[in-house]
């Protein structure tokens, strides 16, 4: 699977048959496509062999807009200036609307918004999934199109509606065990170390929103919608797992089922494979010899700047379960943690 890349407008084909349609959408599509180029600017591609899939263009703005219906207000906005994606199922699309609320962290901004012809439906649908909603028009020479607007933090009590804030009240959080070789594949596996790095460069293809883990861990069965998981990788054998166990991430619970909640293998196939790091064979054998029982779907909230070891764990934050695939995590601990990994902290809601 193809990483999403930035790259400079000047170096992506205008000619590509990818931008047709946003030709034919915005008559000034190719000049200011030209301006962006010559000024230097990036958006964010990703190609499957030397197809272009995917485009996104991204500019703050803080200025009133008198084209857009209710008016805008003077406030600083991440403006998704644009924004296509050639039909690939919704892992593709959720991979550009994680990026997008990513960026929007990274740079301390609350509001965001995309104009968009109401013939996109699937990609509408995709960002109110995501807690996108219909805020009014913008009338150009090019037609009437929807304003979409999401803010961060006007919180609707959904999962997916609030993403990527984690809310931690009347909510437990635990760690969760991962051996590497499956972390690896489910989650950004970079030590981020600046800002640049964690927008442009954190771009692994394991980004998707949604995360399915199979596993035969009974204790996942405490979990309930809205816990909190903390992603602790195992350790790789280089080393003392003091050293080389560490937490990486920050997932939300959004259910988690048993492989005898599937009437059939079609049934589970269709629930799991999207977003599981199984192929289609591996997950027909664990429906067929119920070896590993149960189902986590969560999603993907945070990626931790720098990983927290097991040594810190237990030093520093007083973590010393008897059993480290499963293991509860209290509101102070969950804190200091998150501060050690360089978390950016206003994404968790108390």
């Amino acid at each position: 699977m193809a990483n999403i890349q930035s790259q400079y407008f000047k170096d992506i084909d205008l000619d590509d048959v990818f931008f047709d349609s946003l030709k034919e959408d915005y008559s000034e599509f190719n000049s200011w496509f030209v301006k962006k180029a010559i000024d230097g600017v990036h958006a964010f591609t990703l190609y499957e062999n030397t197809q272009l899939m995917a485009f996104l263009y991204l500019k703050i703005e803080d200025e009133i807009d008198d084209s857009i219906s209710p008016k805008f207000g003077e406030k600083r906005r991440l403006k998704v200036g644009t924004f296509k994606i050639d039909a690939h199922g919704t892992k593709l699309g959720e991979r550009f609307v994680k990026k997008i609320l990513d960026v929007a962290v990274v740079k301390k901004i609350d509001e965001v918004y995309v104009t968009i012809f109401e013939k996109h439906q699937p990609l509408i649908n995709l960002l109110k999934t995501f807690g996108f909603f219909e805020y009014g028009t913008k009338t150009t020479s090019n037609g009437k199109e929807l304003v979409l607007l999401k803010n961060l933090f006007n919180l609707k009590n959904d999962i997916l509606k609030d993403y990527p804030i984690v809310q931690t009240e009347n909510k437990h959080i635990y760690g969760l065990s991962i051996l590497p070789q499956f972390h690896t594949k489910l989650f950004s596996d970079s030590i981020l170390k600046n800002e640049s790095v964690d927008i442009l460069k954190d771009t692994s293809y394991t980004n998707s929103i949604h995360k399915i883990y199979i596993c035969a861990m009974k204790d996942v069965q405490k979990f309930h919608n809205g816990d909190i998981l903390l992603i602790y990788r195992t350790s790789d054998g280089q080393g003392a797992a003091r050293y080389r166990s560490v937490v990486t991430s920050i997932c939300v619970v959004e259910e988690v089922l048993t492989i005898n909640d599937f009437n059939t293998e079609d049934a589970f196939l269709s629930y799991c494979e999207p977003y599981s790091i199984f192929s289609v064979d591996e997950l027909r054998s664990f429906y067929r010899t119920k070896k590993y029982p149960f189902i986590i779907k969560m999603t993907y909230n945070a990626a931790f700047k720098k990983r927290v070891t097991n040594g810190q764990l237990i030093d520093e934050f007083g973590i010393t379960p008897e059993y480290w695939g499963v293991f509860s995590v209290t509101d102070e601990q969950f804190k200091k943690i998150i501060r050690a990994g360089e978390v950016d902290e206003s994404i968790i809601i108390d």
